[in-house]
């Protein structure tokens, strides 16, 4: 459920003197009371509070409504984080999010899709400026990784105790049972593996398929292309940097990173991000490779070691991680290298 911020409401206040409020990219228009001007109480500035509060609250409600008919934009601008309008066709699928043009409410930075992906990093549009990456970001931003990461390389995972896709989507839901029927943000989604069985299983009104990498998303589009069933679901591809994710504080219900942890370049400006952007009570599940002890290393895992590409973690320091950014009520379940944890934002 999206969230609107203070600015946003004085965007919706300019026109309150009229009968109708409109509030952007709503189909409907809520009838509000008729407010008289304060310049009609020069003797009661107390009058004038109490009416100006009263369509405060009468925008609020409004809102509300459209919060729960999932009509306020859910993008937020990662520059200033105040609400997106949106022109463009209706609905939040594939098709129609890719042919939308958004622009920032407060900043006036516009944004817009990349062929099949919403564009929402902080350097989008950016034309001479270009950001070092770490090698470990930079790795899945290859086409030829991209291509491969379900044709092989996501397989290779059960080497170090992950269960493989569909057991860990179980264990996921069960988790996710609190966040039923909300959004839920698929953070470093890779090619969308489980972003699609999140959309699949119809338990959520929004999903969100959030990447860096500008291949993993077209990947992505083209599992999305060959499953008719999704195209036209709730389902977005964003581009993202989950150090400043494009969302309203307090907006998503629930945030996925499957085997995502160990690749970030800040596991803390991520997790706190994730926190920010969760709802009271919102869930958050990751899976990642933990590092254990020399004694149980799997020759794969050995690997990825060695190449001091990923930061592994022990799950004391997961767990510690997880409460110094704000989150409450860790669990976590292990098997080998594997890790798969959930944190609820209090």
């Amino acid at each position: 459920m999206a969230s609107v911020s203070s600015s946003s409401i004085n965007h919706l206040l300019r026109p309150f003197h009229h009968r109708t409020l409109l509030i952007p990219n709503s189909p409907s228009q809520f009838k509000l009371p008729q407010f008289q001007s304060p310049s009609n109480y020069p003797s009661s500035r107390v009058k004038a509070t109490s009416d100006l509060v009263g369509v405060v609250d009468a925008v609020a409600d409004a809102v509300t409504q459209l919060q729960e008919l999932g009509e306020v934009e859910l993008f937020a601008c990662p520059v200033c984080f105040e609400p997106l309008i949106r022109k463009g066709p209706p609905g939040f699928n594939v098709p129609a999010i890719y042919r939308s043009g958004f622009k920032c409410t407060k900043c006036n930075k516009s944004y817009s899709s990349k062929n099949i992906y919403l564009d929402l990093t902080v350097t989008a549009g950016a034309k001479e400026y270009v950001e070092t990456q770490p090698s470990r970001t930079e790795l899945f931003r290859s086409p030829l990784v991209s291509f491969l990461y379900e044709r092989g390389w996501r397989q290779n995972f059960n080497l170090s105790g992950f269960p493989g896709p569909d057991e860990e989507f179980s264990m996921a839901q069960e988790y996710f049972k609190p966040a039923e029927g909300g959004t839920l943000i698929d953070v470093s989604c890779g090619s969308g593996l489980f972003s699609r069985k999140f959309a699949n299983s119809g338990t959520y009104s929004r999903v969100v398929a959030l990447d860096f990498s500008e291949n993993m998303l077209r990947q992505t589009y083209d599992f999305i292309k060959a499953d008719y069933t999704l195209v036209n679901y709730n389902l977005a591809l964003v581009r993202a940097d989950v150090s400043r994710l494009p969302f309203s504080s307090g907006s998503v219900d629930a945030v996925h990173a499957g085997a995502a942890l160990h690749c970030w370049p800040s596991p803390s400006n991520a997790i706190a991000e994730i926190n920010r952007v969760l709802r009271s009570g919102g869930v958050f599940v990751g899976t990642t490779f933990l590092r254990p002890s020399s004694a149980i290393l799997t020759p794969f895992y050995r690997q990825s070691l060695s190449s001091e590409t990923y930061v592994n973690l022990t799950e004391e320091e997961i767990k510690d991680l997880i409460k110094s950014c704000g989150l409450t009520n860790y669990s976590s379940k292990v098997q080998q290298a594997f890790i798969m944890f959930s944190a609820q934002k209090p």
